[in-house]
C-alpha cells in the first residue's frame, strides 16, 4: 500500500500526502466522524490560496475559529480544508505564511476550548517544516502518499489499492484482473476509483465477478499503464498488441529511446533472470506474479545476490513474477539474443537516420515474434 503513517493523539488531526484523491476522501470521512452535526457544528475554512497574503488570511481565520467557543456549548469541528500553502513552493516558503503558521502552531500548543476538534487536510505537504512536525507532536497525523511509478515494485502497491476498492464495492476480482487495472490506470487512485465505479455499474446486481475481458472492454489504458502493458505484451509474445501499444505511445509523444529503456529492455532482462532462476533452482511457473516471490524466499541469499534491488534493498519480486509467468514462452538462447537485439536498437536510435518507429517495430518482432 502507499505510505500511511499515524501518530498518536487528541483533538488535533491532520490528513496529508501526495495522493490528493486519497487525502480528500479520508478527510471527508474523518470530518463526518468528528463533526457533532447541526448548523453550527462544523466550521470549514477553505485552504485554497492564490498567494501568501490569502494563505495568511486563511490561517488567521482558522485561529479565530479555534478560539471561538462552540455555540450553545457542546463540541464543534474546525476544518482547514485542502490547504495549498503547506507545500514546498514559493507560497509555502514565504515569510508571511511561515509566520502565520507559527502563530497557528502556538495556538494549538496553548490549547483550544474543550470540545473543539481541529482537522487540517493538505496535498502535497512539506514534511520538513516545523508546523508539520508540531502537528505530529500534538495530534494524529495520517500520511497518504500516491503510488510512485518511478520506483520498482509500484505495481504491488497499485494492485493493493485496486483490491481494496473492489472489496469495498463487493466486486470479485482475480489477481490478474487487479494487476491489469493497476497497470492500465498507472496506480492513480482517482482513476482506479472511477474505473471500479464504472465496472460496478456495468455488472449490476446479478454478476459481481469482474473478468479480464470486462477490464479490457471498459478501462482505458493510461500513458503510464501503456509503458508497462507494452512489456507484458512482449512477454506474452503478443506482437499485434505490442505494436498497437507502441503506436499509441509514440503518438502521444513518448520518445523511442525512453520506451526502449523503460519498457523493452527491463522486460527482456527480467525474462532472462526469471528463466535462469527457474532452470537453475527448478522453480515452477507461478499461477500469478505474487506467488513467485514466495518461491524466491526459499532460496539462499547467495542465489539471489545478482538480482537488481529496489532502493530499500529489497527484491522487485513483482517484475520477476510477471516474467516468470511468461518465461516458458522463450528459450534462454532467445532471450540472450533479445538482449543483443536491444543493444543494436539502442545504437540505431542514437546514431542512425532510421525512423524511430521502424527501429522499435523491428525490435519487437525480433523479440516476440514466433520462430
Amino acid at each position: 500500500m502507499p505510505a500511511v503513517k499515524i501518530n498518536a493523539a487528541a483533538t488535533i488531526h491532520a490528513i496529508v500526502g501526495s495522493d490528493d484523491g486519497g487525502v480528500s476522501s479520508a478527510a471527508r470521512e474523518l470530518a463526518a466522524q468528528l463533526s457533532p452535526g447541526g448548523e453550527f457544528g462544523t466550521e470549514i475554512i477553505d485552504g485554497v490560496a492564490a498567494n501568501a497574503d490569502e494563505a495568511a488570511d486563511r490561517v488567521e481565520s482558522t485561529i479565530q475559529a479555534l478560539l471561538t467557543f462552540p455555540f450553545f456549548g457542546g463540541s464543534k469541528l474546525v476544518w482547514l480544508k485542502r490547504a495549498t500553502f503547506l507545500a514546498d513552493d514559493p507560497t509555502g516558503r514565504s515569510e508571511t505564511v511561515l509566520t502565520a503558521l507559527e502563530k497557528l502552531a502556538s495556538t494549538l500548543q496553548s490549547g483550544v476550548p474543550d470540545g473543539t476538534n481541529f482537522l487540517v487536510s493538505a496535498s502535497p505537504v512539506d514534511k520538513r517544516r516545523s508546523f508539520y512536525k508540531t502537528l505530529g507532536k500534538l495530534g494524529k497525523v495520517q500520511v497518504i502518499d500516491a503510488v510512485d511509478t518511478s520506483k520498482p515494485g509500484w505495481e504491488e502497491a497499485a494492485a493493493d489499492l485496486v483490491r481494496d476498492g473492489a472489496s469495498q464495492r463487493g466486486l470479485g476480482l482475480s489477481g490478474e484482473g487487479a494487476e491489469l487495472i493497476a497497470l492500465m490506470t498507472g496506480g492513480d487512485r482517482r482513476q482506479i476509483d472511477s474505473e471500479l465505479d464504472k465496472l460496478d455499474l456495468y455488472l449490476g446486481l446479478e454478476r459481481r465477478q469482474v473478468s479480464e475481458e470486462d477490464v479490457r472492454l471498459l478501462v482505458p489504458i493510461s500513458h503510464v499503464g501503456a509503458v508497462f502493458e507494452l512489456g507484458n505484451a512482449i512477454a506474452a509474445r503478443n506482437v499485434p498488441r505490442a505494436l498497437d501499444l507502441l503506436e499509441r505511445l509514440l503518438f502521444h509523444g513518448e520518445r523511442a529511446i525512453g520506451i526502449l529503456l523503460a519498457s523493452i529492455i527491463p522486460t527482456v532482462r527480467s525474462l532472462l533472470l526469471a528463466r535462469d532462476l527457474m532452470e537453475r533452482h527448478r522453480l515452477s511457473r507461478p499461477a500469478n506474479p505474487f506467488e513467485f516471490g514466495k518461491q524466491l524466499e526459499r532460496l539462499s541469499p547467495d542465489s539471489l545476490a545478482h538480482l537488481p534491488r529496489k532502493k530499500d534493498g529489497g527484491l522487485n519480486t513483482y517484475a520477476l513474477g510477471i516474467a516468470a509467468v511468461h518465461a516458458q514462452r522463450f528459450s534462454t538462447a532467445e532471450l540472450r539474443e533479445a538482449l543483443h537485439a536491444c543493444l543494436d536498437a539502442n545504437v540505431k536510435l542514437v546514431t542512425s537516420g532510421l525512423e524511430d518507429k521502424v527501429v522499435l517495430c523491428e525490435l519487437i518482432v525480433r523479440i516476440a515474434g514466433q520462430t
